[in-house]
């Protein structure tokens, strides 16, 4: 389908700009209510969380106006990771969640996103039917229903609370991490008050980083997406693990104890063995294109299954459903544990690797070690206008891909990735020698730069 407003992950943008408006979020809240309203056959309630950028105020409040003049009754979470808003829709029994985040950007940018009544993706044609509302307000403009049919708000109090109780149940009954010291940077975000408490209430020492946020300073060089701080921090204080979040708490970068990052792939592969093990696996594992080639050859050596979806967590997803299978994730960090949470929880990705180094006695630093992560160089190649998919056929740039693959001999892998945000080229080579893949990638970025200039460019 073709959406106007919805990206793969919702609708995303700077604040002020755009669809990122007070006046657009209102007419969004007064389409998704009366969508949901007919889809679900009378009045529906909807849950609103939010992550901790200052816009979230704005965008909350416009939402719930639309809600309300649309006849839909509105719950208010307040700051919460955007799984938490996923799991309180189901628990709530509502008809949707609405996310205000902008997960790992900036401040200054934000977004809505939904989830349906079961805390998953809002289906497209869901999302279809609200843009055609869209449509249709800003043409006849925005109804209201009847003064005594207003949808009404409350606050939630005890939100926080039960995801705390919520994550703290993903884990093995009677699993504790007494004893384990562990530096947990909130990134200024979403995760900030649950967080800590989830990994303290189970018994370990906790020493929060990056856990006052003040509407400005969500993201900034900290979390998953600036993880420095946390190495530094996990080696300075002694700890056993680092853990770091983005901005709306679905994704998760770890640091071992030498003040090493553990990235997704390394934390698909812990849990993806771990679980193997036990014997409770549940078919394969689904990464992305640019999920490291070490992952890929050590599940082929232990005899997983494993395939590659595109790049976002809606595409793991459906590989997911569709195989039947429970785990995948990307390099990121958004990890989904699909008998653990319905979407990617950073928290309860934590949770998982911790249950695995209590069960194991084992290291954060020697399970990662387990996979070999080949060094991976990714150039992105400006391009003016956007470029269509098939740029790697293109016969210069093919000829140029098939040296290179020449060149790594099996051992890496070559990908070119037209990106769906920006107007670049992101190009992609992975092998086991740093050096030369780093030659490899700059020596191909400068066809590809040369290709696109060329011709196949849509302005």
């Amino acid at each position: 389908m073709t959406f106007r407003y919805f990206g793969t992950d919702g609708i995303r943008g700077r604040v002020g700009e755009g669809a990122i408006t007070a006046e657009f979020t209102l007419r969004l809240g007064w389409a998704a209510g009366r969508v949901l309203s007919e889809h679900h056959g009378g009045r529906a309630a909807v849950v609103i969380g939010k992550d901790t950028r200052i816009s979230g105020y704005m965008f909350e409040s416009a939402l719930e106006s639309g809600l309300s003049a649309a006849g839909v009754d509105v719950m208010l979470l307040g700051p919460m990771p955007t799984p938490a808003i996923a799991h309180m829709t189901r628990s709530l029994g509502a008809a949707a969640g609405i996310v205000i985040s902008a997960s790992h950007n900036s401040f200054e940018d934000n977004g809505i996103k939904f989830f349906s009544d079961a805390g998953q993706k809002l289906p497209d044609e869901l999302q279809q039917m609200i843009e055609a509302r869209l449509d249709d307000c800003r043409q006849n403009g925005m109804t209201h229903v009847a003064p005594h049919e207003l949808g009404k708000a409350r606050r939630i109090d005890d939100a926080t609370g039960r995801y705390v109780e919520y994550c703290k149940g993903t884990v093995t009954y009677g699993t504790r991490f007494d004893g384990l010291k562990i530096v947990v940077d909130c990134a200024n975000g979403a995760t900030y008050r649950i967080a800590p408490d989830v990994f303290r209430e189970l018994g370990a020492e906790v020493i929060a980083l990056n856990h006052k946020p003040d509407g400005l300073n969500i993201n900034l060089d900290c979390g998953s997406t600036h993880p420095e701080g946390l190495c530094e921090a996990v080696v300075a204080h002694g700890a056993d693990v680092g853990v770091a979040f983005d901005g709306d708490g679905d994704r998760v970068v770890m640091v071992d104890h030498e003040g090493r990052l553990v990235d997704g792939d390394q934390i698909l592969f812990i849990l993806a063995t771990a679980r193997a093990a036990r014997g409770d696996l549940k078919g394969g594992v689904v990464g992305t294109v640019m999920s490291n080639f070490g992952l890929e050859e050590a599940f082929a050596r232990l005899d997983i299954d494993f395939l590659r979806a595109r790049v976002g967590d809606r595409y793991v997803h459906e590989q997911l459903v569709r195989n039947d299978w429970v785990l995948g994730g990307e390099a990121s960090g958004h990890i989904l544990c699909l008998d653990r949470a319905t979407t990617g929880c950073g928290i309860v990705s934590a949770l998982q690797v911790l249950e695995v180094l209590v069960q194991s006695g084992r290291t954060l630093a020697s399970l990662a070690a387990d996979m070999f992560k080949y060094p991976q160089v990714m150039i992105n190649v400006p391009v003016d206008g956007t470029v269509s998919g098939d740029i790697e056929r293109r016969p210069a740039i093919a000829e140029a891909i098939n040296d290179v693959e020449r060149q790594l001999d099996g051992q890496g892998r070559v990908v070119l990735r037209p990106s769906g945000t920006e107007p670049v080229v992101r190009v992609m080579v992975e092998g086991r020698d740093q050096p030369m893949v780093q030659t490899l990638a700059e020596e191909l970025a400068g066809v590809v730069k040369n290709g696109a200039a060329s011709g196949g460019v849509d302005q």
